[in-house]
């Protein structure tokens, strides 16, 4: 019986040995299958996906999940750290006459995250900057009901440990700094002010770092909820307006 990276692979190349060769190489080399076959599927949507983007995981599907509960209709999103585009394009599909401003530091990930958006027919609804988040200017006066992120948030000492398919991944999107936590305390002290009344920022956050994120928000009297992924690890931390 043919395994799901062989059918895929057949499915993909199957009718071009040359490429087919190609795609088993990269394969036997823990190149992730993403990569190889240039896309992923997120939530109900397809994503292109390149070394210059983070692969989109399962986990981060709750993110999406507790945004559409959250974004009221006509609602705007900011997407913090967006890679691909995945969390805001897949949120405004889902959600009815929302909109949303995505940014991050890549250009390149910034480009693919466009096309993306163009792919899934959410052109219309986002909009893309470039920016590094650490200088919030860039936001002028503009509210949101709801801003999202899935930061790095890896301590920097774990990543050169982390599954060979990793080392493939931007190390932008993983690296967290010392404590894994460095993003958190920015986008916390930078970024609530642009909350509407009655909104709330939905963070991703790692399997081990609940009690950090709840001591976090308490240092700053932030209220905090946060939920489990499909595995059970407490994921996603969704923090009140001031």
């Amino acid at each position: 019986m043919l395994s799901m990276e062989e059918r895929l692979l057949n499915e993909y190349f199957g009718n071009d040995e040359k490429a087919m060769s190609s795609a088993r190489a990269r394969l036997a080399a823990h190149e992730p299958l993403a990569y190889i076959l240039g896309e992923s599927v997120f939530y109900n949507e397809t994503y292109k996906v390149t070394p210059d983007v983070l692969i989109p995981r399962p986990d981060t599907e709750r993110v999406v999940d507790k945004i559409i509960e959250k974004l009221p209709r006509s609602g705007v999103l900011l997407d913090l750290c967006c890679g691909s585009g995945c969390i805001a394009v897949s949120s405004l599909l889902h959600t009815r006459a929302t909109s949303a401003l995505a940014v991050d530091i890549s250009e390149k990930a910034i480009e693919i995250a466009k096309e993306n958006a163009i792919r899934n027919n959410a052109e219309s609804k986002v909009e893309f900057i470039c920016s590094d988040i650490r200088d919030s200017s860039f936001l002028g006066n503009r509210l949101f009901d709801v801003i999202a992120s899935n930061p790095p948030y890896v301590r920097s000492g774990v990543i050169d440990t982390l599954e060979t398919e990793c080392s493939f991944e931007p190390r932008v999107a993983f690296d967290g700094g010392d404590d894994g936590l460095c993003f958190y305390r920015l986008i916390l002290d930078n970024y609530m002010k642009f909350l509407k009344p009655g909104g709330c920022m939905i963070l991703e956050i790692g399997y081990d770092q609940a009690n950090d994120i709840r001591s976090l928000c308490s240092a700053r009297s932030l209220e905090v909820n946060i939920f489990r992924d499909w595995g059970g690890n407490e994921r996603v931390a969704v923090i009140d307006a001031v």
